[in-house]
């Protein structure tokens, strides 16, 4: 129906993190960018309320005259790493997000109509869209994305899949239990024959976010501060000497300073940073030697223990409450499992008789899931906590693109698929049937 050369499908994973979008069939995402925005509130400004061309949020706020939507179109939004890059005044940096799920349907909305206008550069009436969604996704919110899908930009034909579910289809395999680290949370998913086991699906707060920040305060604990990199600027004196001169900037509000010191935390966490092969020991590690790393400010910084001591949280998540500032942690702290106790969990909750096919193929994918030694640990302690019969293989792709997007490679591979044609839900039986029917097309 909507297969052949003439109309591709469009593949669009919005993570917590990060935004995933391109052509169904290619090998990797177009457009990658982050899965937050910067907002102006026009009346802080005191300008008219002005939208630039990713923010739908003003024009929908017309007809209407509810307070909401009042507020809501009165604010200016800044989609794309290079929207965001440029320091504004006033400027907050906001997720769509609350505990993994859309809380904001106006953020998506301007996320969404970036990815297609300004980074495909497509008309959306001429594609069906293929949307990665999280497992836990409720009734609610699949209808609230079918109605933006179908009513604003009048795509032709829909699908919804769960985000472990394409996982899984991208290492080619029906089942197998998916262990996703992403930037806002860990989920561990097991998929069989194409279906997620939802009884079975286990998640944590921990994600890569959390790991950042983590380093950040351990580093602030020690005295290492990180300059933002619009705070300063770096002078030529001589050839090759530079001298830093920070700048004065009173108007930028506190998200967009943390916003700004977490990408430089986050490089620092993924240039240095190692999973440890055995539990984390504060004794064993004191004297392991430093790694060095220059800021963008010119200062160089050794990070020594906690190039292990981080990546061990998604082991042993009370480790975090000993770094200094991340004491509210323990608030969360309940609900955290440790990465391995949770695959045990998860596989002890589905049926006999495939528990032993999911501990021979644990998947594990997502940006932290990119961690040197991440894999070889974790199976490492699945073999220790598993039960003997049980032949543990952890698998992970060598490639890094594959390992960080392989929910969007598992959706691109399902939109080319000749076989999978018929199951779209297209613009007509939305029509007849409503935004409920998704349930019965995509279960």
């Amino acid at each position: 129906m909507y297969g052949g050369d003439e109309v591709s499908a469009i593949v669009v994973d919005l993570g917590s993190h990060t935004c995933k979008a391109g052509y169904a069939g290619e090998d990797a995402p177009k457009a990658v960018f982050p899965s937050v925005v910067g907002s102006i509130d026009q009346m802080e400004v005191d300008e008219p309320a002005t939208t630039d061309a990713n923010s739908g949020s003003a024009g929908d706020a017309k007809g209407m005259k509810t307070p909401e939507s009042e507020k809501k179109g009165k604010r200016k939004l800044y989609v794309g790493s290079q929207s965001l890059g440029f320091r504004r005044d006033h400027m907050e940096v906001i997720s769509p997000f609350k505990d993994g799920i859309v809380a904001d349907w106006d953020i998506v909305d301007s996320i969404w109509d970036h990815a297609f206008r300004e980074c495909l550069l497509i008309d959306p009436k001429e594609h069906p869209m293929l949307l990665a969604e999280p497992s836990s996704n409720t009734q609610q919110q699949r209808e609230r994305a079918v109605e933006l899908m179908f009513e604003k930009y009048k795509i032709p034909a829909l699908f919804l899949a769960k985000n472990a579910v394409l996982t899984s289809f991208a290492s080619g395999r029906a089942t197998s239990l998916v262990v996703d680290c992403g930037g806002g949370s860990t989920t561990v998913a097991p998929v069989h024959d194409g279906y997620v086991l939802q009884k079975a699906v286990a998640s944590s707060p921990i994600g890569g976010e959390f790991l950042t920040d983590c380093l950040m305060k351990s580093l602030e604990s020690k005295g290492i501060k990180i300059k933002p990199r619009y705070s300063f600027k770096r002078k030529e004196i001589r050839p090759g000497v530079f001298q830093t001169v920070d700048l004065d900037l009173p108007n930028t509000t506190e998200s967009y300073k943390l916003y700004s010191q977490r990408l430089i935390a986050s490089d620092i966490k993924e240039s240095v940073c190692r999973a440890p092969d055995t539990p984390y020991d504060e004794t064993a590690y004191a004297n392991i030697p430093m790694t060095s790393y220059e800021l963008p400010d010119g200062q160089t910084i050794e990070i020594g223990a906690d190039r292990f001591k981080i990546p061990d949280i998604l082991f042993n998540p009370s480790l975090a409450q000993i770094i200094p500032g991340m004491e509210n942690f323990s608030e969360v702290g309940p609900s955290a499992r440790g990465l391995s106790q949770m695959i045990i969990e998860s596989i002890n909750k589905c049926d006999v008789d495939i528990r032993r096919e999911l501990f021979s193929s644990i998947l594990l994918a997502g940006g932290t899931a990119s961690m040197q030694q991440l894999k070889e640990r974790l199976e490492k302690d699945l073999l220790e906590e598993s039960p003997q019969a049980a032949r543990v293989k952890v698998l992970a792709s060598g490639n890094t693109t594959e390992r960080r997007y392989s929910v969007w490679i598992g959706g691109s591979i399902l939109a080319s698929l000749g076989s999978f044609q018929q199951m779209w839900f297209s613009k007509s039986e939305y029509e007849e049937h409503g935004a409920s029917y998704i349930q019965r097309k995509c279960p």
